[in-house]
C-alpha cells in the first residue's frame, strides 16, 4: 500500500537496506542474540546514551550468508514493488565496520589492506547487481564520517577506491556524505577534504548529501560537483520541500529531539505543509 501510494503520486521509490552490526541495543535482542561485526570490539558503553551490546566477530564462513541476506532483502523489496534498493554502507553500520580501519582489526582476506576491508561491501554490491540488475542498485557511503566510532585513517583513499571499484558494477548511483559531516548532525566547514575526487572517479549518477540548503545544493549541481543533492532533515520537517525550494518559501525548523522515536506521528508526519495542513 505504501509503495502504491508513492507510485500513484508519480514518485520513484527505493528501499534502503542495511545491517546494524555492532550498533545494536542490548534490549532489542533480549540478551539472547549477540550482534555480529567485523570485530569483537564494541562501541564504548554509554555512547549516545545507549547500552550497546558487545559484538561477536564474524567467521569467514559466515560472511557469504550475510551477503545472501542482503540479496534476499533486495529481491523482497523488488517483489514488494520498490523501484530499487539503496545499500546503506555508511555511518558505522555493518558494511562500514568492515571498511573502516579503526573498527576492522581482522588479519584475513576481509581485513588489513584497503582492498580486503572493502571486499565485503563489494561482494554485497555484486550479489545485488546479479539479483536485481545494476540499474536498480545504489549505495550510500560516508568515508569521511566518524560516527559510532567508525573512522578511517585515510578516508580519501577509502572513498576513491570505492568510487573506482563501484564503477565496474554499473550501479545506478553512488550517494556520499560530505566530509564536513564528521559527526551525525554536526556540520564542520573547516575540513580540507572534498567529494570531487570521488565524483570524478565514479562513472555514474553521483549524489552528495550532508548539511545542504537550497542555495548550496543548487550550486553543487550547477557547478557539476554532483548530479543530485539529497536532503534528509529538511525533507523530514518539510513534506513539500521541492515546492518550498521552487518558491524560495520559508522552511519549518526540524526538532531533533523527536528523531529516532517510536511515535509514528510526532516528528514524522505532523510537520505542516505551506497551506497549513499536516
Amino acid at each position: 500500500q505504501i509503495v502504491d501510494a508513492v507510485h500513484n503520486k508519480g514518485g520513484v521509490f527505493f528501499c534502503q537496506i542495511w545491517h546494524g552490526g555492532r550498533v545494536s541495543y542490548a534490549f532489542q535482542r533480549n540478551g539472547q542474540v549477540i550482534p555480529i561485526s567485523s570485530t569483537d570490539k564494541g562501541c564504548t558503553p554509554g555512547l549516545d546514551g545507549v547500552d550497546w551490546a558487545p559484538p561477536r566477530r564474524l567467521r569467514n564462513d559466515e560472511i557469504p550468508g550475510i551477503v545472501n541476506d542482503f540479496r534476499l532483502a533486495a529481491r523482497n523489496a523488488i517483489e514488494a514493488g520498490f523501484d530499487g534498493v539503496e545499500i546503506h554502507g555508511a555511518h558505522g553500520y555493518l558494511i562500514d565496520q568492515f571498511m573502516k580501519d579503526t573498527v576492522n582489526d581482522r588479519a584475513d582476506e576481509y581485513g588489513g589492506s584497503l582492498e580486503n576491508r572493502c571486499r565485503f561491501a563489494l561482494e554485497v554490491v555484486e550479489a545485488l547487481v546479479k539479483e536485481i540488475g545494476g540499474d536498480r542498485v545504489g549505495i550510500r557511503l560516508s568515508p569521511y564520517a566518524d560516527y559510532m566510532e567508525s573512522g578511517d585513517s585515510n578516508p580519501e583513499a577509502l572513498g576513491l577506491y570505492m568510487a573506482n571499484a563501484l564503477t565496474r558494477f554499473g550501479i545506478l548511483y553512488l550517494h556520499v556524505i560530505e566530509p564536513r559531516m564528521v559527526k551525525l548532525g554536526d556540520r564542520y566547514d573547516g575540513t580540507p577534504h572534498s567529494l570531487l575526487p570521488m565524483r570524478k572517479a565514479f562513472k555514474g549518477c553521483f549524489i552528495a548529501a550532508g548539511g545542504y540548503n537550497r542555495d548550496d545544493g543548487n550550486k553543487a549541481v550547477a557547478e557539476n560537483y554532483a548530479d543530485l543533492v539529497a536532503f534528509g532533515r529538511l525533507f523530514l520537517a518539510n513534506p513539500d520541500l521541492p515546492m518550498r525550494f521552487e518558491l524560495n518559501a520559508p522552511l519549518n525548523n526540524y526538532d531533533r529531539s523527536t528523531f529516532y522515536t517510536h511515535d509514528p506521528v510526532v516528528g514524522y508526519t505532523d510537520y505542516p505543509f505551506l497551506d497549513g495542513s499536516c
